[in-house]
């Protein structure tokens, strides 16, 4: 039977659609990636087409296509062409078709294109990956003015081929300026630079930072019809800092053209006081913050063994005051709460700097918030500095602690101060800790019954946020004898706010970078909820298969756990335990008379679904469940994901059986 071209072309549009909602091409590539590794014995050298066939029947991906693949025609409808209808029930993987942008013709634009770039010599014997291949990908992320973007992911290469546009608004959210066209000399005065950081993504998922990089898109305000192209040079990060590791090539352009164009002397004057200036302000503050530290170590000779850290080094190894880290961050409608921030700034990754070489030494490296966002994961720093940001943006006040833990660890959490005078920790790295702190007076007698300190911190040397540092220079610098009494000199020596705000206040220095504003989450929670169970169900049959077992699952049984994911997430967050009765109850309805009930619950911050399953497996508990023998053995799986801004995730498995107890 012959269809006509119309017909055909519809067809083929459909059957498009249904793979792409599917996502049968990244199936077909991860079986692609597999068969490779796996199973291409050594004398083939190459793979054909009947091989991958086959790898893709066996793991029943033609078949799901087919059952999908439902074509039911109205014999009245043949005649006449009708545009494909959308499935409800899929979920499309792709990303959205770019629209248009609606530019305002009264507004001033700065367009900056990305054309590729060059020299990225650690991937020089990087081969190119072959059509399907899951490889490591560069995604660059830019913010200026309040705005954000992030570039499509390119495969890591020595030329990657970065291809992209973005359309930044010179007065996005300013009051006042925005309604007006903005001309050349206004925008010479705006010195807010565009911050671009270049992440590596690993075949695994695993984020790397590259690169981070402060671009002066002033240039083109000199520039011949409004156009220039600028070859930036990216530097390492870290210990690499002074280490090229690749070229971008990008081409700047106002929109609306500039009637008149500055001199290149004009740009340049400018670009110079403006870095006289900084650097006359960042000298005068070294100077004070000497004469600071002469005066407190003059108070007691041991002040020299505190940790009182006034600069700290960020991503590109510039020492920067530790004041600077910190500013009040709003997340809008993102959070509403403290206690959800603590929590979502938890859920991001905790990882220590990469150190080159031995030594067990830490590499120190305070990330800029848009390094650390961008990541996804940092070290227990960058943790503090973002929650003490929004809870300074709840309207707390809030302090940045440096100090140890035990064994002299190194260390950084969050403090608030209530209005009724109360102390209480935060710890950034979990979320849920929370403590209150009642100091011990060692004058009283021994007798004396003294609250027992809950909290995992040692000693305490400053605090800090982003109008005050203070040096602790009571007796003992040990956190459960300490008095957070701030206004006493006698016990907590301060810095000069002035000296502060000259380096740390909003605009107050070119070399301290702006806030970005946070993102929200792109996961959608349900459905990946959905693709991380039936993946681990089918971990979980394999696994019972090579052991012999058969594998039956209790659909129900899997439904009652949401509660229970549910009520811990809820007990993260706020402290508060809520719905256990219920959960028992319909667990005690699910298990007949005679059956035992076993439940593992366990908690990840990441999406992979083979590290959650070796993980669990390592438990000896999780494993007696995956690996229960009995009769009338039902399993059970549940996963709830649940998203929180910057696509940071909180993932909460329950593994369950439930089986006939034989004496």
């Amino acid at each position: 039977m012959s269809l006509p071209p119309e017909k055909a072309s519809e067809l083929k549009q459909i059957i498009h659609q249904q793979l792409l909602k599917m996502d049968v091409h990244g199936r077909i590539r991860e079986v692609l990636a597999e068969t490779i590794r796996e199973e291409l014995a050594p004398e083939h050298q190459q793979l054909s087409t009947e091989d991958l066939i086959r790898a893709l029947r066996q793991r029943g991906i033609i078949d799901d296509v087919m059952k999908e693949l439902k074509f039911v025609t109205d014999v009245n409808e043949m005649g006449r062409t009708s545009a494909p209808k959308p499935s409800t029930h899929f979920v499309d993987r792709e990303p959205p078709v770019l629209k248009k942008t609606n530019i305002d013709p009264t507004r001033r634009y700065l367009y900056l294109q990305v054309l590729g770039g060059k020299a990225f010599l650690e991937h020089l014997q990087e081969p190119e990956p072959l059509p399907g291949q899951i490889c490591s990908t560069f995604t660059l992320c830019l913010h200026f003015r309040n705005q954000r973007f992030r570039s499509k992911p390119v495969p890591c290469a020595c030329e990657p081929d970065f291809q992209d546009g973005f359309l930044l608004e010179i007065h996005k959210d300013s009051l006042g300026d925005g309604s007006k066209m903005v001309d050349a000399t206004t925008m010479l005065s705006i010195c807010d630079p565009v911050h671009m950081v270049l992440i590596k993504t690993d075949t695994f998922g695993e984020t790397t930072l590259v690169a981070s990089y402060f671009l002066e898109w002033r240039s083109v305000l000199a520039a011949e019809n409004g156009i220039t192209n600028v070859a930036v040079e990216l530097l390492g990060v870290g210990t690499e800092s002074k280490v090229s590791v690749g070229v971008l090539s990008i081409r700047l352009e106002m929109y609306p053209p500039l009637n008149k164009t500055l001199s290149s002397e004009i740009t340049s004057t400018q670009f110079t006081l403006e870095r006289q200036k900084t650097a006359e302000k960042e000298r005068l503050f070294l100077v004070y913050a000497k004469q600071w530290w002469r005066e407190y170590l003059q108070i007691r000779p041991t002040h020299n063994a505190r940790l009182v850290k006034i600069f700290a080094q960020d991503e590109n190894g510039a020492n920067r005051p530790v004041c600077s880290f910190v500013r009040p961050l709003r997340a809008g409608r993102l959070l509403d709460t403290p206690r959800q921030a603590a929590r979502f700034v938890s859920v991001l990754g905790h990882e220590r700097a990469p150190v080159i070489g031995g030594g067990g030494g830490k590499q120190e490296q305070w990330c800029t918030l848009l390094a650390f966002l961008c990541r996804n994961k940092g070290d227990c720093e960058d943790h503090a500095n973002l929650l003490c940001s929004l809870l300074l943006g709840f309207g707390l006040e809030a302090f940045v602690c440096v100090g140890t833990k035990a064994k002299g660890v190194p260390h950084t959490w969050v403090m608030t101060c209530g209005s009724d005078g109360t102390i209480t920790f935060w710890e950034s790295l979990t979320g849920h800790s929370r403590y209150i702190h009642r100091p011990i007076n060692p004058d009283d007698p021994p007798l004396a019954e003294q609250p027992k300190p809950l909290y995992p911190y040692r000693t305490i040397g400053c605090i800090f946020n982003h109008e005050k540092f203070l040096g602790n220079c009571q007796p003992s610098d040990a956190v459960e004898v300490c008095v957070f009494d701030l206004h006493d000199e006698s016990k907590w020596k301060p810095m000069s706010g002035e000296a502060i705000k000259s380096v740390c206040g909003p605009g107050a220095t070119s070399s301290v970078p702006p806030f970005p504003p946070l993102c929200a989450s792109t996961i959608d929670a349900a459905v990946t909820s959905n693709e991380m169970e039936v993946q681990l169900r089918i971990l979980v049959s394999e696994h019972r298969k090579d052991l012999g077992l058969s594998t039956v699952w209790d659909d129900q049984l899997s439904y009652l756990l949401s509660q229970a994911l549910a009520a811990y997430e809820l007990e993260r967050t706020t402290g508060v335990s809520a719905g256990n009765e219920e959960f028992q109850d319909a667990v005690r309805r699910a298990v007949p008379d005679g059956h035992t009930f076993k439940g593992f619950p366990i908690h990840f911050v990441h999406r992979n679904a083979r590290r959650v399953f070796a993980t669990c497996l390592r438990s000896p508990f999780c494993e007696e469940i995956i690996c229960c023998r009995g009769d009338q053995v039902r399993l059970a799986v549940r996963v709830r994901v649940f998203a929180y801004p910057e696509s940071a995730c909180a993932v909460w498995i329950m593994f369950a059986c439930k089986y006939r107890s034989v004496l």
